[in-house]
């Protein structure tokens, strides 16, 4: 998956701080070669669409592309919410979501967002 970030890598990744998030943020590393500034915010941990929403919208800044590693019900259930799409994301699953704010201080779960692809990591079993 980092493979495939490394064309379009995000300026800020907002991760979870569990330990499971941040073995998948190193192997992004690996595969992407470099990644940009981290952080692991502890809201992230099994967090709500609304969680998530609030830590986009007090963390993102100027970051023109954002990543968000975190939990499922809630990263399924927010880019559900968010697209209006019905999304399921397997571990280390990818959505790629345009999302319709000036910045992401405006980010709330009455935003949209286009659902611009979605990416699972291969299967080597």
């Amino acid at each position: 998956m980092g493979e495939l970030l490394s064309d379009r890598l995000p300026d800020l990744v907002l991760s979870s701080p569990s330990l499971r998030t941040r073995e998948t943020v190193e192997r992004l590393k690996q595969g992407a070669g470099l990644l940009p500034r981290v952080e692991y915010v502890p809201e992230l941990y099994l967090a709500s669409p609304a969680t998530l929403c609030r830590v986009v919208a007090a963390h993102g800044g100027e970051a023109r592309r954002l990543l968000l590693v975190g939990h499922n019900p809630g990263l399924e259930d927010l880019v559900t919410r968010l697209s209006g799409e019905h999304v399921t994301l397997p571990t280390a699953g990818l959505a790629e979501c345009a999302v319709e704010v000036e910045r992401w201080s405006d980010v709330t779960l009455g935003s949209h967002a286009e659902l611009v692809g979605l990416s699972y990591p291969r299967d080597d079993d």
